[in-house]
């Protein structure tokens, strides 16, 4: 085993601090990877404070950080896709049973047996895994992803969680050029929805309830801006839309967007509002609308979005901190203080 610097937290009440873990030797078929960026995802945050404690209760200490970008340093001797000095990525899982029906569909987020990157089963150490913040990583080569070179690394790493998390569905649906699509939302999810959505050649539409991010959603791809709030503009896009993706984890009314879907459209959920949402049989039985949720993406098609990241120099906008100031970055997250995804500079760690 070796020791690597990370940050922790004690307890659901307890800042995030300087901490020292235990990763495992490298096995037959484990990459090392020295961490360079680490993305901050709200579920970070809610796991830290114990916030689904219901059904996915905290074990401390724990160490968060599930959009991970790297630099190989060690291989085991039966990996054959990665070599030391390749840049990679580790995003929310980093193992499976392998055997199940949704690993072999390459479906690997809904596996019974999946092994999250943080909070989950540790089978090598036992307890439970530990994320990235920290200094290094050793992952099973099958979890670890290729990172284009042309991307800034920075804004890679919130790919690993918010754009696969967005890039999923959308594909899922098959949003496609001469569709039209609204994001509900304008944050860490919605600005990478928007540019994916804008990449497929849709139609964008961005919902939000702040007219003051009309700008940015324009900057960031969007066609058009509708205050959520406004009635007539609302009414106005009834029934025009073929996907809708929904990122906001707040309450709020799920029937206004599904009554601006078209014939067969379709309504995704991707937040999480901790409460459930009343839904309207009619908004979904006139037009046969549908509504679904989607959960990140398997590993093949997370692969499939970084190479289209690539191909389309697409990644997140993001603010670069030390690891220093991430409880600051929690209390921001909780404001909406950040546009659009803080991602930790793990040099600040080895700096001390």
């Amino acid at each position: 085993m070796d020791q690597a610097r990370a940050y922790s937290a004690a307890s659901a009440t307890s800042p995030l601090q300087p901490d020292t873990i235990q990763r495992r030797a490298t096995t037959d078929t484990d990459v090392q990877i020295e961490i360079l960026f680490c993305g901050v995802c709200h579920s970070d945050l809610h796991t830290v404070r114990n916030d689904w404690a219901s059904f996915m209760p905290t074990v401390y200490p724990v160490v968060p950080g599930h959009e991970i970008v790297g630099r190989v340093t060690a291989v085991g001797p039966a990996v054959t896709r990665y070599a030391p000095g390749d840049l990679v990525g580790v995003g929310c899982l980093v193992d499976s049973d392998h055997t199940c029906a949704a690993c072999q569909a390459d479906r690997e987020q809904f596996c019974p047996g999946g092994v999250f990157t943080y909070n989950s089963p540790d089978r090598h150490l036992g307890g439970v895994t530990y994320g990235g913040y920290s200094e290094s990583i050793v992952v099973d080569e099958r979890f670890v992803l290729r990172v284009p070179k042309n991307l800034d690394l920075a804004g890679v790493a919130p790919l690993l969680c918010a754009g696969i998390t967005t890039y999923s569905p959308l594909r899922h649906w098959k949003v496609e050029a001469g569709q039209k699509v609204g994001v509900v939302g304008l944050g860490g999810l919605g600005h990478m929805g928007v540019k994916f959505a804008r990449a497929f050649g849709a139609h964008v539409v961005v919902f939000t309830t702040s007219p003051a991010k009309a700008e940015d959603a324009l900057r960031l791809g969007a066609h058009e801006v509708v205050d959520s709030r406004d009635p007539d503009a609302m009414a106005a896009h009834a029934g025009t839309f073929n996907f809708i993706l929904d990122t906001v984890s707040a309450q709020h009314d799920l029937n206004a967007y599904l009554n601006l879907l078209t014939l067969d459209g379709n309504l995704t959920l991707v937040g999480a509002p901790n409460e459930p949402l009343p839904v309207a049989s009619f908004a979904l039985l006139f037009g046969r609308r549908s509504l679904s949720g989607s959960l990140i993406g398997g590993i093949a098609e997370t692969q499939e979005m970084l190479d289209f990241c690539g191909e389309h120099g697409i990644t997140a906008d993001v603010e670069v901190i030390p690891i220093q100031q991430i409880n600051e970055a929690y209390e921001r997250m909780l404001r909406s203080d950040v546009k659009y995804r803080f991602s930790i500079d793990m040099a600040s760690l080895r700096a001390g």
